[in-house]
């Protein structure tokens, strides 16, 4: 039998009921079309799924056959009511291993050649706008010194996911960076007047070297307390990083940090509070996690909130991951997503300033710095912001139009 000509086959779903895509989920197309049930197998047979690179088509494919299986057709006149749409309903992927969706940054950004070599899959803007699909837009603001690694680190976690990712570089309007070039933050970035009209699937907010002093004196706590504020109408899921997880947890929930007498830094095994939580799908009982940090939040004020649920947790360094269901957050005050050599340069660094600074536990082999460290966190990163996105992809709305006027919250 000659394979079928996947345009010709979508042009089906097209001509004949234009507006099931729109009122119905992809995955309950197959109740409205009994037609699609003798198409499908073969279909499916004579044009591998990775070879499809039409989205639509990849996607109707994928969900009609798995959906098909097992189930007897519905004449569409016992068509279910519509449901509610999500990104996740329209556009359901089965056989994720078949369909790779990259990151879209822009063509010159520095972190782009690093990516690239480390095979994290890249989508050109000029291939981007050829994709019949909506990517999910990530906004990441930047507070850390060292902007181009930072952004390299995040890309590389957001990259790895199967779904296809526009990520946004934000930075403080009101801040003067003295550790990144004037032209890569006008080339790159857009502060937060910038996007302030803009709504996002996703929003990561990064630690900043600021820990040792109160909040309100961090010179741009103002404009970072409105940055907050906006996140509840314009973001419908939040993931902030070290001092920027605290800084929310203080400005949501009035938690209060504690300074340490000694900096916890190093690589620690943390305990899986929470296996059934989403965001910890795959998760191991317990896990390596980088720390470096000179303050902390402590389990005892998180826990006396009902609204915030604690899902990691360590003995020597305290909490290290908690959420927030009814504002879709996530707070991670430690560091899964540093480069093998991020402590070490921190290490290196404060030798060579001549400051107090321990050799950090469980991250150099035989805890000899002149040796190469040991990556002990790298899959437990992919797989916890691999979770964070699907969690975004499941319940964020289609239209981006809906974000923060109907939330539907990660369980």
């Amino acid at each position: 039998m000659r394979a079928p000509d996947p345009r010709a086959f979508i042009s089906l779903f097209r001509d004949r009921r234009p507006e099931s895509l729109a009122a119905f989920g992809c995955d309950a197309l197959w109740e409205h079309h009994s037609w699609a049930a003798k198409s499908m197998d073969c279909f499916t047979e004579h044009i591998p799924l990775h070879n499809i690179r039409g989205d639509l088509a990849g996607r109707l494919a994928a969900t009609l056959k798995n959906s098909l299986k097992g189930r007897a057709v519905i004449p569409s006149a016992h068509a279910p009511p519509a449901r509610p749409k999500t990104c996740g309903s329209l556009k359901r992927q089965a056989g994720r291993e078949d369909l790779s969706m990259p990151i879209k940054i822009p063509d010159t950004l520095p972190a782009r050649e690093t990516l690239i070599k480390e095979g994290v899959a890249i989508l050109s803007e000029t291939d981007a706008i050829r994709q019949d699909i909506r990517p999910l837009q990530i906004g990441l603001l930047n507070l850390m010194p060292n902007k181009i690694r930072t952004e390299t680190q995040f890309a590389r976690l957001i990259g790895a996911s199967p779904l296809q990712v526009e990520l946004t570089l934000v930075r403080m309007g009101g801040h003067t960076s003295k550790n990144t070039s004037e032209d890569h933050l006008i080339s790159f970035y857009q502060t937060t007047d910038e996007i302030a009209h803009r709504k996002f699937d996703g929003f990561i907010i990064t630690g900043a070297p600021v820990e040792l002093l109160d909040f309100e004196e961090v010179t741009y706590w103002d404009e970072l307390a409105r940055v907050f504020e906006w996140t509840r109408t314009n973001v419908h899921s939040s993931f902030n990083i070290c001092w920027g997880a605290m800084a929310a947890a203080w400005h949501f929930h009035r938690l209060p940090k504690y300074t340490l007498e000694q900096k916890a830094f190093g690589v620690f095994r943390h305990r899986n509070l929470a296996p059934a939580s989403p965001y910890l799908s795959g998760f191991s009982d317990d896990f390596a996690i980088p720390v470096s940090r000179w303050t902390e939040m402590r389990r005892g004020d998180i826990l006396a909130r009902p609204c915030l649920n604690l899902l990691m947790d360590c003995d020597e360094t305290g909490p290290c991951l908690f959420a927030e269901s009814e504002g879709n957050r996530l707070y991670m005050f430690n560091h899964i997503e540093y480069d093998s050599h991020s402590l070490k340069e921190e290490y290196d660094r404060d030798v060579a300033a001549g400051k107090p600074i321990h050799i950090p536990p469980f991250y150099f082999p035989d805890n000899d710095p002149t040796q190469t460290p040991l990556n002990r966190w790298r899959s437990h990163a992919h797989l916890l912001f691999g979770n964070w996105i699907n969690q975004v992809y499941q319940t964020t709305p289609y239209t981006l139009d809906e974000i923060g006027t109907a939330r539907t919250t990660a369980p």
